[in-house]
């Protein structure tokens, strides 16, 4: 009995692999084996970019709230702790927001949270 093998979905799968090559150099974009090990590593790339872009923009926003405290005479640190120990809960993302679009509600949330 010959071995059944399923082509159709054998050649979609590779299909789909080359389709994602598009655009590559030389024989990255049309040879089976170099294009699925590219197409694999930069899959992986972009993942680990994804994790990556979360850390920078928290960073991001620690030094804006960082100057933007420092401004009104305090320091990030100081000022995140005032915050926690008056219960105001407020993230990085819109504390670093409101120091860059709005400096007199930030100077307020400071006045707030070091009284």
């Amino acid at each position: 009995m010959p071995r059944a093998n399923n082509k159709v979905a054998a050649r979609n799968k590779r299909k789909r692999i080359l389709k994602l090559a598009k655009g590559y150099w030389g024989l990255r974009k049309n040879a089976w084996t170099i294009a699925k090990n590219h197409i694999e590593k930069g899959l992986l790339h972009a993942f680990v970019g994804r994790k990556l872009k979360k850390r920078s923009y928290r960073s991001l926003w620690i030094m804006r709230i960082n100057a933007a405290a420092r401004e009104n005479g305090t320091t990030y640190s100081r000022l995140i702790h005032a915050l926690n120990m008056k219960n105001i809960q407020m993230n990085r993302k819109i504390l670093a927001d409101f120091a860059m679009n709005k400096p007199e509600v930030f100077q307020a949330i400071v006045r707030n949270a070091m009284n």
